[in-house]
Order: structure tokens, then C-alpha cells, then sequence
């Protein structure tokens, strides 16, 4: 990983500090919420306590009767109309309940608007049975037809029935029971809608007209002349009491509300009998959307969905809070909307008399300050410390930027200086006072000690050859001379040991002054013009001639090779190119020489089977003393290829090596003449 990205993911520890932010603004949210929690639970302790005083409103239950066997009555804010549709009450769908029927769940609504009850009933119903004008004539209540029953009762007397039968769907008449039976009720109005899979029924009833308790159940014919199957929406003979918002509880509750406050009261049974709202509606996403939305809800401690909040659509509040207050213990909750952040918190305290609960009184209130606050903290927050973040990281990133630059130009530079020998160059930041200008230096001191070891090397043949060459003459000639004493046989053949040694060290000072007398020969040489092509073509065939086991092939795809140079040196410069080819080629082995050009160059390429050179060796195989030859093999110092070198160079060219398939590739590049 290089330094900018490091620096980079340092620079991401910045955001320890707006989390730090965040947690400290949470707790304070906490902190504040319980706090509005406890004074909460304090006022709803004393409206329940005051309900007490009311305490004659409270329902009595009767134990003989279920929750389950009693009816809910919904108030309506508006008159519906009567056409077998749901849309017009003023009640969200979760308000129907259900019932069991025979082809399916049956969903049903009670509700009451000024001085008339509504019913609306949805049954599924895969074969309807309408009622004939003869049956209605014998029995209203027409058994053998599929029907709805309302069910209402004044215990311990009244006990009557409402049917609503159809001879065809619309307008229905409805038939109330009597003493007589069952007789057409003017004062209702019904509709009977028939829908795909069953039929809908509503109904407007004088409230005059029923008693304390309503049920509903439904008949389910499959024949006409059979009287089918019932369902109700209680199990016993008889309705439980229905159960309703008491208007005097609603005006006892308005009294204790405050604003962005609901006030829920509930019997022992948890039905909603009292109620008065003042909580806020939601005023929109105050967090705003996208980005600092995701951060919100990322940061924000969650509770439940706010919708639980609200009051339970089937009348009856069954929220855990509340179920624990009806229990006897006071306890709260606190909730918190998806869409739009704002929190709610409520409390349950239970209304007792000595021992006994009668109910309970649901407080909720609105967290719209606590909710500003958190918002313009956490807004001043995320965006202070983003754009800190962002500074930050520009910064690390350039500063960053910047460094590894000047640590890159310090390492081209010292790669540079390796390539082109030019150790004593100075390197850049050296005149920088922090540690890459030490680090520059030490470069710079490093390169001078390898500059003058290697100037030490370079000059190391000549000084040799040039100091052995006396002590060499002198016993070179003392062998002459001890060559014409007479000697025993064991003396002259040790005379001839030594007579070959100093034959083997003269060529191995020849091979050591090589490279210096080209040096000196490149500096005096006079540049000739000649052809490239024409000098390839004759030492190829002189190649053939000297080298006999091997094959010596050369091509060219240049029209014209005319540069200008010296000849001598170019071909001294192929000869120890050949040599190397033949020493790492077998017997019979092709040697291809190559002329190709490219858009300012020549292109001599010596190709020769053979194995492949290592890939550490590539860089250095153009190095004084370096080679690939075994170790016992005294006739190459590794001087060929760096006198190659010097001659390629020495015309403006260079020279390289590669691997090819099945041997290695030679090739010179020799500048045209411009």
C-alpha cells in the first residue's frame, strides 16, 4: 500500500470524533426522553387518579360473556352512504374484524354517527341463495336463503333480531323480529352488493331501535331447501354488551389534554371508552433525506414503529404498556416513526379502586423539542465534522501526494544514476532538512563510495596489465634463457609448465587491455561512411569459414544500411558476439546475424540456440568482468560482452539481450546518420 492510501486511512480516524459527537448527542436524547417519560408517567397518574371520581362511567363486565362476544361501535365523522361500499367510513380498514365463515374469513365494521348505527359486512360466498317472494311471505327471517342476522339485546328482557335478506342485489328490505315474527322495518335502509366470490352488506339503523348488546351472524345456504350453516361473531346463545367511546369520558379527557398529547381511557378490558387526540401529526422529514438520513438512522437509537402508537383500529388497546397497566403496574414505551424520525412517548397507569382495576389511562406525548434539538445538533455536528473530515483528508492526501513524490524522484534518480553510471550526480531533496534530505544524502554518500569503487574496477585492467607486463617479460625471457641451459628431463618439463603459464597470463593481460585500447580507439577514431549491409554480409561468410561445425545464416529487410562509424570496431564488436553464440551453441547449431531497421535505427541481431540467460543476470551481463561461463573456464574474464558495450555505445547505440524461443537474441541498435 503506498503512502498516500495509508495516509488516507489515517485520516479516516478523524471520524472518531463526530461518532464521539453523535453517542454524546444520543444520551442526551435518552436522557431527555425519560425525563419527559417520568413527568409523563406522574401526569398520568394523577388523571387516573381523578378518574376515580367517574368511576360509575366505567363498564361493568359481565363474566358470563368473552371479549370475543362483544362488538365494537366505531364513531364515524361523517355520514356514509348506503351503497355496499367501505370507502365513505370515515375507519381504516384494520377496523373490520373477522369472523369465521364457510367459505372464507367474514370481515365486519360496526359504527355509529348521530342517532342511527351502521353495519357493513363482507361474506364470502361461492354460491349465493336469494329469497323468493313466496318464502318471504311465509318466514321474513327466510331460512332456506342466505342472510344477515343483528343480533341485539337488553338483558334480562329485550331479545330481538334484525335480518337483511335479498330477493336480488340493491335495495333490500330489512325484517326486525317481533311477537308475531318477523316483519318488514321501515326505518332501516340496507344494500345488498354482489361481489366476485360472495356479497357486501350495509345498513343504517335507528339506534332507538337497539338494545345493550349486538351480534352479528351470518347463514350460509348451499340450497334452497336447506336452512345452511351459521356463523356468528359470538359463541354463546346470546351477544356480549357492545362497547362504544362514552361521550362524558371524552369530555372528561379533553380536559386534561395538553398540546402535541393524546389521551386514551380504556376499561378493564382494554376497549377504548374515552379518548381525546391533540398529538401533533408529522411535519415531515426534519432530517432530511439521502445521505443525512442513512447517518440518522445509523446514529439513532431505534424503537417501534410509531404506527403502534396509535390507536388500535379494532377498538380494543392491546399494546403490551397498556396490557401491563390493566395488570396493575404503570409502565411506558416510547416510539419512533421510519419515514420521519419523530419520536412518541407514552405511559400507562392504571385506574383502581382499592384492589380492583376498572381501566387505564394511555398518555402520549410528542417529542418535537427533543427532536429539534437532536436534529440541529446533529446537523451542526455531521456537517462541522464532514467537512472537517474532508479538509483533513485534502490535506493528509496532498501532503501526502507531495512526500511521495520526492521519494519517487529520489528513487528514479538513484535508479537513473545505477543505469547510467553517473554515480557522482547529485540527488534531489539533498539540500532538505528532514529525513528525506538524510535519506538523499546517504544516498548520494552511497553512490560516491560505489562510483569510486566501480571507477576503481573499471580502471583495475589496465593497472594490472600495465604493472605485470615488466615482472611478465622478465620471466618470460629468464625461460628463454634457461631454455638453451642443459637440463635434466623433470627440470624442462617443469621449464615447459612455466613457459605456458606465462603464455596463458600475456593473453589474459591482452584480454584485460581489450577494453581500454577500444576506449582510447573510440575517442580517436575517425567516423567513415559505409555500408552496414554490405560489412554483415562479408563477415557472415567469414564466420562460415572459421566456425566449420556450425551454420552461420544472415538476413535483411533494409533497402539501404548506409550510417557512418568504424567498420573495424563494428566487426570487432560481431566477432564477440559470434564467439559468445558459438560457446553457449552445440555442433550443427544455426547462428542467425539480422538487419532489420526501425524509424531512426539499425537493428543487428545476433540470435543463437542455447539455454536461457537467468533474469538477475540481464541487467548485468554488459558488466566488466561478468559472465555466464563456468567457473573453470581462464580463457574469458567476461570482458567480451562489456567491450561490445563500449563499441555499441561508442556509436551513439546500445545494445541489449533477451530471451527467444529456443536461445537468447542480441541486438544493437546503431543510430543513421542524419
Amino acid at each position: 500500500m503506498n503512502l498516500r492510501r495509508q495516509l488516507l486511512l489515517v485520516s479516516l480516524l478523524t471520524l472518531m470524533l463526530p461518532w464521539a459527537g453523535c453517542e454524546f448527542i444520543r444520551e442526551t436524547e435518552i436522557a431527555l426522553r425519560d425525563g419527559q417519560r417520568q413527568m409523563l408517567a406522574d401526569t398520568a397518574r394523577a388523571v387516573a387518579g381523578s378518574m376515580i371520581q367517574h368511576s360509575e362511567e366505567f363498564p361493568v363486565h359481565d363474566a358470563s360473556f368473552g371479549v370475543g362476544d362483544q362488538l365494537y361501535v366505531h364513531r364515524l365523522e361523517a355520514r356514509p352512504n348506503i351503497d355496499g361500499y367501505f370507502d365513505d367510513w370515515t375507519l381504516p380498514s384494520a377496523a373490520l374484524r373477522s369472523m369465521r365463515g364457510t367459505d372464507g374469513p367474514i370481515r365486519f365494521a360496526v359504527a355509529s354517527f348521530a342517532q342511527a348505527t351502521y353495519i357493513y359486512i363482507e361474506v364470502p360466498d361461492r354460491n349465493v341463495i336469494y329469497a323468493t317472494p313466496q318464502s318471504l311471505l311465509v318466514d321474513g327471517a327466510s331460512r332456506f336463503a342466505d342472510r344477515v342476522t343483528l343480533a341485539s339485546s337488553s338483558p334480562p328482557y329485550l331479545k330481538e333480531a334484525i335480518s337483511f335478506v335479498a330477493e336480488a342485489p340493491g335495495k333490500i328490505i330489512s325484517y326486525k323480529q317481533s311477537a308475531y315474527g318477523f316483519e318488514p322495518e321501515p326505518t332501516i335502509s340496507a344494500f345488498w352488493q354482489d361481489v366476485p366470490g360472495g356479497y357486501r352488506v350495509e345498513a343504517r339503523i335507528p339506534s332507538g331501535l337497539l338494545g345493550t348488546h349486538l351480534g352479528l351472524s351470518v347463514q350460509n345456504t348451499g340450497d334452497m331447501l336447506e336452512a345452511g350453516t351459521r356463523s356468528s361473531s359470538f359463541t354463546g346463545r346470546a351477544p356480549g354488551p357492545a362497547m362504544s367511546k362514552i361521550r362524558e369520558l371524552d369530555r372528561i379527557a379533553s380536559l386534561y389534554i395538553q398540546s402535541d398529547t393524546r389521551l386514551i381511557v380504556t376499561d378493564s378490558q382494554g376497549w377504548r371508552i374515552g379518548a381525546a387526540d391533540a398529538l401533533a401529526a408529522s411535519r415531515g422529514d426534519e432530517a432530511g433525506t439521502g445521505l443525512a438520513r442513512r447517518i440518522y438512522d445509523l446514529l439513532l437509537e431505534r424503537g417501534k414503529e410509531a404506527a403502534f402508537a396509535e390507536p388500535d383500529p379494532s377498538g380494543r388497546e392491546q399494546q403490551p404498556y397498556v396490557s401491563a397497566a390493566l395488570e396493575g403496574r404503570e409502565t411506558g414505551a416510547w416510539f419512533r416513526s421510519t419515514d420521519t424520525g419523530t419520536a412518541i412517548v407514552a405511559v400507562a397507569a392504571p385506574v383502581t379502586i382499592g384492589d380492583k382495576v376498572i381501566g387505564a389511562v394511555v398518555l402520549q406525548h410528542g417529542t418535537d423539542a427533543i427532536l429539534s434539538l437532536r436534529n440541529e445538533g446533529l446537523s451542526r455536528l455531521i456537517n462541522v465534522t464532514l467537512i472537517t473530515t474532508l479538509v483533513v483528508a485534502g490535506a493528509l492526501l496532498g501532503y501526502a501526494t507531495w512526500l511521495s513524490r520526492r521519494i519517487r524522484a529520489l528513487s528514479i534518480a538513484a535508479e537513473d544514476a545505477l543505469e547510467t553510471e553517473d554515480l557522482a550526480s547529485a540527488l534531489p531533496s539533498s539540500l532538505a532538512d528532514d529525513e528525506i534530505g538524510d535519506l538523499s544524502r546517504s544516498f548520494s554518500w552511497v553512490l560516491q563510495q560505489l562510483g569510486e569503487y566501480n571507477e576503481y574496477l573499471r580502471s583495475l585492467a589496465s593497472k594490472l596489465s600495465h604493472e605485470l607486463r615488466t615482472p611478465l617479460a622478465i620471466v618470460t625471457s629468464s625461460l628463454e634463457n634457461l631454455e638453451h641451459e642443459e637440463l635434466n628431463e623433470a627440470s624442462l618439463g617443469y621449464t615447459a609448465r612455466a613457459r605456458e603459464g606465462a603464455d596463458r597470463l600475456r593473453r589474459i593481460l591482452s584480454a584485460m587491455s581489450e577494453a581500454s585500447r577500444v576506449e582510447e580507439l573510440m575517442r580517436h577514431a575517425e567516423p567513415e561512411p559505409f555500408d552496414l549491409q554490405a560489412v554483415l554480409d562479408s563477415t557472415t561468410r567469414a564466420y562460415r569459414d572459421v566456425y566449420k561445425n556450425r551454420t552461420f545464416e544472415f538476413t535483411s529487410s533494409v533497402a539501404a544500411a548506409q550510417t557512418t562509424g568504424s567498420p573495424e570496431l563494428l566487426i570487432q564488436m560481431l566477432d564477440k558476439l559470434v564467439d559468445n553464440a558459438v560457446d553457449f551453441s552445440k555442433d550443427g547449431d544455426t547462428i542467425t546475424l539480422a538487419l532489420q531497421e526501425d524509424d531512426s535505427d539499425l537493428l543487428i541481431a545476433v540470435t543463437n540456440p542455447g539455454p536461457a540467460l537467468p533474469e538477475r543476470m540481464r541487467l548485468q551481463l554488459f558488466d566488466s568482468m561478468v559472465s555466464m561461463r563456468s567457473g573453470n573456464d581462464s580463457r574469458h574474464l567476461g570482458l567480451g560482452l562489456y567491450v561490445a558495450r563500449l563499441i555499441a555505445e561508442g556509436h551513439g547505440g546500445h545494445i541489449s539481450a533477451d530471451n527467444v524461443e529456443g536461445g537468447v537474441c542480441f541486438t544493437v541498435a546503431i543510430p543513421r546518420p542524419r
